[in-house]
This record gives C-alpha cells, structure tokens and sequence, in this order.
C-alpha cells in the first residue's frame, strides 16, 4: 500500500541534496531533476517542502511530471490534514504584495485628462483593449499581472509600440460606397479571416485555466491565425485538439544549448497538420530587465521565506533555529523567481544565420519565419536566405532591449532602403496594437499582418475563452469601420496614400551613406 506522508515529513526534505514537493496531493522527489531543471534548481528549491501546485500547474502542460521524472519519484500521497493552520500575513506583507499591482501612473500611456472614468465590472462594459486590460488587471494575481505587463528597464520600447501608431494620421476618402468590407486575407498561401492574428505569448494558463487552447477556441470563432509559444502553458497537441477545418495556427521556437532537446519539440510539431509554420525567434537570445516581473518574485520568494520560518518552527523543532534562519536567508538572496527570467533558462546564445537556418531547415519541412528583425540591414539579409519565408518585424514586446525601435520604424526603414524585401518576403509586424486603427495602418505601409500578444493574454485574464472572443470582436469591428472610411473594401487595396506617416519618417534611421554597394557591407556585418 503506498505510502501517505505528513506535512512534518516532507518539510524535512528543502535543499539541493534532498528535494521534495507537493503536487496535485501526491509527494515526489524531485532531487535529481534539479540540475535539468529549465527554470533553474533555485526556482524548486524556493518550494522545496511545500505544496507547490498552485506555482506549478498555470505553468507547466500536463504531461511535465511523467516526462521529466521516473515512476519511482512519486513517493506517496499527501495528508492534507497535517498543515498546521494558516496565518495571516505579518504587518506590512499584504501592501508589499500589492505593490506590484499596476498604478494609475504606470497604465496611462495617454493622459486621461477630459475623460469621466468609469469602472469595468464585466466584458460587456468592454468597449476597446484598455477596458480589457483594466478588468483583467483587478482579476489577476500579482504574478500573472507582473508578467503579462513587464516588459524591459524603463518600458520606453514598450510604451513607443504603443504611442508611434497614434503619430501616424489617416487620410479618409468620401464619395465611396463602403457597405461592403472585407477583411481577409492570407499568410504563407493559408486563407484567414482576419489580418492580424494572436503573437506567441507563454503561460497563458498564468491568468485563466481555458489557457492556449481557450485561445485557439476564440480564434476557431473568428476564423484567426493563433502563433503557439514554445513556452506555452499546454502541450500544441492539446491547443490544437479541436482545431476546426481550415484553422490555421503556427509554432514558436527557441532554440536550445540542448540541440537534441530542440529537435526532439520539432520532430513532433511536424507531426501535427494544424501547424503550417514554424517562427524562430531572434530578438531575446538573453533575457531583457523586466522590473515588474522580477519584484514580483521577489515579494513572493520573500513570503515564502518567512512562512517556511514560521511554518517549521510551530510545526517541529526538528531543526536548530540557526538552520531554519540560513534557510530562509537562502531563499531571499536565491534568483527572484521571475517568470520571464525562468523560460530563458538554457536557451542558446549562439545562432548565426548560416548555421542555424541550415541547421533548422534539416529537421522541418515547414515554412520558416524569422521572429525579432529590428533594422533593414537583417530584413534584406533575410531576403538572401531561400528557407526563410516571411519574417516579422518585432522588439519583443519591449521586453528584450529597451529603447529598441518600434516595428513600424522598421517597416519604414526597409521600405526607405530596400523595398524588395516587401515583395521577396512576407513581412509581419508585432507590438504595441491596441486599436482596430493601428492594425490598418501597419497594413497600409506594407504590412502582410499584424501580431498582438498582450491583448489575448488580458482577455483571458478578464473572462476565459470569452474574453479573448472579445478582444477579436473589438479589433475586427475597429478594422471594418477604419477600412471603410478610407474607402477600402478589401485589405489589398490599402496602401501608403491610405496614411500620412512624416512625422513617424523623421525618427526612423537615417544612412549617410546611401549607395547600395556601400550599404551592402553593413548589411554583411551579420555573422555568417
């Protein structure tokens, strides 16, 4: 008969030469994962001796345990009954957690001055994304906020995303008939119904259960493309289960130190029909500064910290107060237990265009986009290469570089500079979306489509699959309306004389030296 195990017991096993937690009422050793641990053995050992299934379940898919551990580490079932009872948090701790929740200050991108605020209780109150992130901030935890907002050093890539779409002015047209409008489209020779589609964003599961495939169900409804993040909070198996025919999705890779691992993920995306491309992301070969996420770890760790104190000494006495003290000490001073810092552990530094788009086209058949272009210089290179099929204009959501060019800069640099590429490539653009207006706009300057990640990520935070349905019905009802008063019936027939942009041009890049053989040395500066 297994064996069922007590909180006393497991509380005995906290450091890296014994480590056991809690997870889903079951005791496992998990020692010798440690070392392999993708987030780092600091991460587990901050929850060694507890139940860790609320940390673990929103961001590991199921199927991680019985991947990644022997039979023989599930050591028992856990008797709940022997926590010793909850305290309530000392003095202080509950602001500290509250810190991290988003201020007036740090939400205002525009000044709201003139406008009569009103709260949202609910999607239907919903009537842009700024209502969708609002609800979703009040209904988030700390942590899933912190790391769906963050994003690097002082947010200025992140706010410019945001603040250089409204720099551009449309230019409407009258005496057309605009009762019909037509917003679809195609990516790489797949038909959509929409010309923007959902961006790879990671732990989904972090601010609503429905997760991924939630966001594969919205997009199934409104017939949009879906990027599945390689650090996705459930297995592309399991968010592509009940695809619907026609559904279009692709898939996000980070490339690994671990090549073997890599190839491994590959091998079984190429197994599913749903995904018709792969994106390798370029942007964030090392994880950006994010600020918000990573003082929300260390609020958390801190908690932790003083709980395991408090825990341990009303629990037992099985260990001197000197030990008890250093282990709580080395859970403060341990990596903050950020989750953006966690998903880049073991990702390789190393890529340079020769080796590793061959590398990549040796193990997929499916088209290759490159993810992360952010000058004109690697969007012509691109160009050079025949296994890459489209690349997408992109900071990372701000969150790799600060003060690292919006993609519309990049846009209007490879239109000033190399237009081919426009033509030779499918260009994407990603970032900053947050009106129907921003998505026209990008399309009109040459834009294949248009990514947005936070915003599917808040609709799920604000209401589930709903939420994100929402966000999609917002959007495409704002693209119907801009499309129509430009006097456009189908997105082919948007174009630069659709906006004014100047005031955007005199920001963008300027090269002296304009000969294109001159350039062309710049241009090969990129390692081979």
């Amino acid at each position: 008969m297994p064996k069922t195990y007590t909180y006393t017991e497991v509380q005995q096993h906290r450091s890296a030469d014994s480590c056991w937690v809690v997870l889903y009422g079951h005791v496992y050793d998990v020692t010798s994962f440690l070392p392999s641990h993708p987030g780092g053995s600091k991460v587990v050992l901050q929850l060694a001796g507890t139940d860790a299934t609320e940390e673990y379940d929103p961001i590991h898919p199921p199927g991680t345990l019985e991947e990644n551990l022997p039979p023989s580490a599930k050591l028992g079932a856990f008797d709940a009954s022997t926590l010793p009872t909850q305290e309530k948090a000392p003095a202080g701790e509950e602001e500290k957690t509250q810190a991290v929740a988003p201020t007036q200050q740090q939400t205002a991108v525009v000044p709201t001055a003139g406008k009569q605020q009103h709260p949202i209780t609910s999607l239907a109150q919903c009537l842009n994304l700024d209502d969708i992130e609002k609800l979703a901030t009040a209904k988030l935890r700390p942590k899933a906020w912190a790391y769906y907002y963050s994003a690097g050093d002082d947010l200025l890539s992140k706010t410019l995303n945001n603040t250089v779409y409204q720099r551009i002015l449309m230019r409407p047209r009258v005496f057309v008939d605009c009762t019909k409008c037509d917003t679809s489209t195609s990516f790489l020779g797949h038909k959509v119904a929409l010309p923007f589609f959902v961006s790879p964003a990671a732990m989904a599961r972090l601010g609503h259960p429905d997760g991924e495939a939630g966001i594969a169900r919205a997009c199934a409804a409104f017939g949009a493309m879906q990027i599945i993040s390689y650090n996705a909070s459930q297995t592309p198996e399991q968010i592509v289960a009940d695809a619907q025919p026609g559904q279009i999705f692709g898939w996000q890779i980070y490339v690994l130190t671990d090549r073997k691992a890599s190839e491994a993920r590959i091998a079984r995306i190429n197994k599913l029909p749903a995904i018709k491309f792969i994106v390798l992301t370029l942007d964030a070969p090392v994880p950006g500064k994010r600020e918000d996420d990573e003082r929300t770890g260390l609020v958390a760790a801190n908690l932790r910290a003083t709980s395991a104190v408090k825990n341990t000494s009303s629990a037992s006495s099985r260990f001197p107060d000197d030990r008890e003290q250093q282990q709580a000490r080395d859970v403060e001073s341990s990596d903050s237990g950020s989750v953006g810092k966690a998903l880049f552990q073991g990702t390789a530094p190393d890529l340079t265009w020769k080796a590793t788009l061959s590398w990549l086209r040796q193990h997929t058949h499916l088209p290759i986009m490159l993810k992360g272009v952010q000058t004109h210089e690697d969007a012509y290179r691109a160009s050079l290469y025949p296994q890459v099929q489209g690349i997408i204009l992109s900071n990372h959501g701000g969150r790799a570089m600060d003060t690292a060019p919006p993609s519309i800069h990049t846009l209007l640099e490879i239109r000033k500079y190399c237009p081919e590429v426009l033509t030779r490539l499918e260009v994407w653009v990603d970032g900053g979306v947050k009106r129907g207006t921003d998505v026209v706009k990008a399309l009109a300057l040459g834009a294949k489509g248009v990514g947005i990640g936070r915003a599917p990520l808040f609709g799920l935070g604000a209401g589930g699959t709903q939420g994100v349905e929402k966000v999609l019905e917002i959007l495409k009802g704002e693209v119907e309306t801009a499309m129509r008063l430009l006097g456009c019936e189908r997105v082919s027939e948007l174009g630069p004389y659709c906006v004014n942009s100047r005031a955007v041009e005199t920001e963008v890049f300027d090269d002296v030296p304009a000969p294109r053989m001159q350039k062309l040395g710049l241009w090969l500066r990129s390692r081979l």
